[in-house]
């Protein structure tokens, strides 16, 4: 089986985007990738679906507090 995308020549990556909620960081699966653009990948998942979970996951929630009125 041969991949459209390198057939066509367009620039893509074979990896999974892995997305943080904290900021929007996100890294891939491909070690050999080195764009973690949203477009290359085919593939993008949260982090908080990954086996075995996310360690950014793990970290508290801030909280936000108003002041009241």
């Amino acid at each position: 089986m041969e991949c459209a995308s390198c057939d066509a020549g367009i620039d893509h990556c074979h990896g999974t985007l892995v997305v943080h909620p904290d900021g929007g960081f996100a890294e891939c699966t491909d070690p050999a990738c080195e764009d973690g653009d949203r477009v290359r990948h085919g593939l993008i998942v949260d982090c908080r679906g990954v086996g075995g979970g996310c360690g950014c996951t793990a970290a508290p929630r801030k909280t936000l507090l108003r002041q009241a009125s």
